[in-house]
């Protein structure tokens, strides 16, 4: 969850460390702090507080120190409350700590050590620098070693020890750790969007192994102290663009950014017409071969496994599961040979995810990743992996990374219709004319952002808000409603449409704005009846309509309507406007949008 930078090269450190925490705030913003290698004496010195990094900074602009060399940390609490005592970096003798992910055992180690008297936090973090200190003899490889066959958990270590003030060393489980070469000296970071734009290739850390950072050197040694050779990925995605450019947030940004965004996902997945595969290096019998397709996911990549399931049935007529990863485990999935996994991510570090894919894998299962990122956990355990082109995804509620994961999923599902006999020529082109045209069809609606704008200054007030759609509408709406839950904190709910009246209705009041989205026409008459019933109960309606159905003459209290598209590619505008009325009810709440409290983007805890 929370995000770690190191650097140490030629420009002010301090400068690096807030400019890369500033990008990597969206891991955790319950605390900020440095360490910095005062170029005056070779001391450490530590600047923390509690608070967002923007706090950081005015600490460390009271107190300034300066140097080339230093550590920096953005914290999403799990152990111990939200104070400064309890912020990182933690200090333990001669060695100075960040740590990213969860230990399991700090409790056993703090009693097997007996570090008690020593410790002045809650963490679990300042226990594993206490350790590391305790095995430190002047052998940073060794401690090193030695302290993680002591840990249960995940963990991502980065450290400085007093005496070698001029390097860097990082270690990791799971979480996870990417390094790079800049012009201006060497850097690590929990996610390539840190990187600051100067890095044209990184690698992935691989787990327990020890990096050391350098002014102009990265070295890698495996549990062996055996020096390896270093895997860089080119890096696809200007990083420059991780910053809000002229928009007060990047969630807007990024909504805007939509439309160049599924265009570079389609593109490598669309040959003189046809659908393929063949640059993901997915090869066709996995997709005619496999009896079932089972989606582990969570939060909004599990809801654009959703929108996947209704193609799935509606086109291939095949059984599809959709899973909660959290829970996949415990729930005694029936897994096998003939099981098609999709794991979906747009970190591709998403713990839950993860461990769910190991599990199908375990069982004999196919797996197919759809991420974002290059190198990732899941794109490493996967045996093929289709990347979406979103970019840099910086605020926390997703929106470009959601619907680029459907236009990837769409390419998947029209490719396993193709070789299963599902989609003649003809229908081949049909899907792929529909699909091509999703980037217009979502330009079309974010030319319209201040009608929603408007229409979003009717839920302001709300605390409870429902959303009511039927079969792809449903599956729609059930993301819709967790944007403007997560950015306005109103308690929103989607519902299958038919589901409300038995027994959800009853607590529809006057003071209860529902959200309905009819899309599709087979069952446009069984919707309208719905929203009647709601309306009776003294409700304000807004409606999302696609073009050209016709409401009856019905008189609701908003009505946008959506670019027409064939029914299965509907999920492109409808998602571009939910995520504009969201991102409105939170603007003019006067919310931080890009930060939801007590969330952080990428989870890497179970």
């Amino acid at each position: 969850m929370c995000g770690i930078v190191g650097y140490t090269g030629k420009q002010s450190v301090a400068k690096q460390i807030l400019d890369a925490l500033e990008l990597l705030e969206y891991r955790g913003y319950d605390s900020a702090g440095m360490a910095i290698v005062d170029e005056t004496n070779d001391q450490v010195q530590i600047r923390k507080r509690a608070g967002r990094v923007a706090d950081l900074e005015k600490v460390w602009k009271a107190n300034p120190v300066n140097g080339i060399c230093g550590i920096g940390h953005t914290r999403w609490a799990t152990h111990g409350g939200v104070s400064d005592v309890n912020a990182h970096p933690h200090r333990a003798g001669r060695v100075t700590l960040v740590h990213n992910g969860i230990i399991e055992n700090y409790e056993e180690l703090k009693d097997h050590f007996g570090l008690a008297d020593e410790l002045i936090s809650d963490t679990d973090s300042e226990v594993v620098a206490a350790v590391l200190n305790r095995f430190y003899t002047g052998d940073p490889h060794e401690a090193l070693f030695q302290t993680v066959k002591c840990l249960k958990g995940t963990f991502a270590l980065v450290v400085i020890f007093d005496d070698i003030p001029d390097v860097i060393f990082a270690i990791r489980n799971v979480s996870p750790i990417v390094a790079a070469y800049r012009e201006d000296g060497t850097m690590l970071a929990s996610d390539v969007a840190a990187l600051g734009g100067q890095a044209t290739s990184y690698m992935v850390v691989p787990e327990y192994h020890v990096v050391e950072l350098h002014t102009d050197d990265i070295r890698v040694y495996n549990m062996k102290n055996e020096l390896c050779e270093a895997e860089f990925l080119d890096i696809d995605w200007d990083t420059t663009r991780a910053g809000k450019g002229n928009y007060p947030f990047y969630m807007e940004k990024e909504i805007m950014e939509q439309p160049e965004a599924i265009k570079a996902t389609l593109a490598p997945r669309y040959v003189d017409g046809r659908i393929s595969l063949e640059a993901d290096g997915v090869p066709d019998d996995v997709l005619k071969n496999c009896e079932r397709v089972c989606v582990v996911a969570c939060g909004t990549a599990m809801h654009a496994g959703l929108v996947a399931q209704s193609l799935v049935r509606s086109i291939l007529r095949m059984h599809m599961e959709v899973e909660y990863a959290s829970e996949f485990m415990y729930m005694d999935p029936v897994i096998d040979d003939k099981t098609l996994v999709l794991a979906i991510s747009q970190s591709g570090e998403t713990i839950d995810t993860l461990e769910a894919l190991k599990y199908a894998r375990s069982q004999g299962a196919k797996s197919i990743a759809v991420i974002n990122v290059k190198g990732s956990s899941i794109a490493r355990e996967s045996d093929y992996v289709m990347y979406t082109y979103a970019g840099p995804e910086i605020a926390v509620a997703s929106t470009k990374a959601y619907t680029t994961q459907i236009a990837a999923l769409f390419a998947l599902i029209g490719r396993m219709a193709v070789v299963r006999g599902a989609f003649n020529e003809e229908q081949e082109k049909s899907f792929v004319d529909a699909l091509m045209q999703a980037p217009d069809a979502i330009q079309q609606v974010l030319d319209r952002k201040e009608e929603m704008h408007h229409i979003a200054r009717g839920l302001l007030e709300a605390k409870d808000a429902f959303m009511l759609g039927r079969g792809l509408d449903y599956a729609i709406l059930l993301e819709g409603a967790l944007k403007l839950k997560e950015v306005s904190y109103i308690h929103t709910e989607a519902y299958a449409s038919g589901e409300l009246k038995h027994g959800t209705i009853a607590l529809i009041t006057e003071k209860t704005p529902v959200v309905a989205l009819v899309t599709q026409e087979r069952v446009r008459d069984k919707e309208l009846s719905n929203i009647r019933e709601v309306q009776s109960r003294g409700a304000s309606v807004v409606i999302l309509v696609k073009d050209g159905i016709d409401l009856a003459d019905a008189d609701y209290t908003h009505v946008f309507t959506l670019p027409a598209m064939d029914d299965v590619a509907m999920a492109f505008p409808a998602s571009a406007a939910l995520q504009l009325l969201a991102y409105y009810v939170s603007m003019d709440r006067g919310l931080d949008v890009d930060k939801p409290r007590n969330l952080a983007k990428v989870v890497t805890v179970e």
